[in-house]
């Protein structure tokens, strides 16, 4: 929801940042790679109860997998490196839930695994509409702007950041925060089925 004002102000920021590491070699696809395995560090910390350690991994995953996508616009954009960035993210969304489930089973597993289903919808309806969209030749600047097709929602990845800073600061309170993140999720999934199947329906109608 908050991702299309946000986005301006990020690239402003990270485009020096970005612009340093292009001059020293640094391409889009390491910072990807850099930024899963700082995502893994966070779910070990996390499954072993540090998880203020945990969060500063989850920020510094954030923070590269902003820099890639300034990287790559700085030089040259690939599929591959589109491909990449969106498969890691989605595999380590679900590896924060999974790591609270880890490090406290008999309270948060259920709660856990609620939110993981929720990213399933949000990720499938996405990932849906993408490959839909792209064999229809809509263009992705129609949407968002990005490289790739997408609908917005209710929850996206700033949204998503807020939830996995709100867990690690407030451990204790995983459950509740999860259920209620989980919910804007469903939210997000249903109202993406319904823009969809509405795209769709007049993409069809027009043709």
């Amino acid at each position: 929801m908050l991702d299309a004002a946000l986005q301006p102000l990020q690239r402003r920021a990270l485009t020096p940042i970005a612009r340093f590491m292009v001059a020293r070699g640094i391409g889009a696809d390491t910072a990807t790679l850099t930024g899963f395995a700082m995502g893994i560090i966070a779910l070990l910390f996390i499954a072993n109860g540090a998880y203020l350690a945990g969060l500063s991994f989850i920020l510094l995953n954030r923070l590269l997998d902003g820099l890639d996508g300034a990287i790559a616009r700085l030089t040259r954009p690939t599929d591959r490196g589109a491909f990449l960035d969106i498969a890691l993210d989605f595999f380590f969304y679900a590896t924060v839930p999974l790591s609270f489930a880890v490090a406290d089973p008999a309270a948060n597993a259920l709660p856990a695994a609620v939110v993981i289903t929720a990213f399933v919808g949000t990720g499938s309806s996405f990932l849906a509409f993408a490959v839909i969209a792209a064999q229809r030749g809509l263009p992705a600047s129609a949407f968002t702007g990005k490289g790739i097709h997408y609908l917005s929602g209710l929850t996206e990845g700033t949204e998503t950041i807020a939830f996995f800073v709100a867990i690690c600061l407030f451990p204790g309170y995983f459950g509740e925060i999860a259920i209620g993140f989980a919910l804007a999720c469903l939210i997000t999934t249903f109202t993406r089925w319904v823009q969809g199947i509405q795209t769709f329906r007049e993409q069809e109608s027009a043709s």
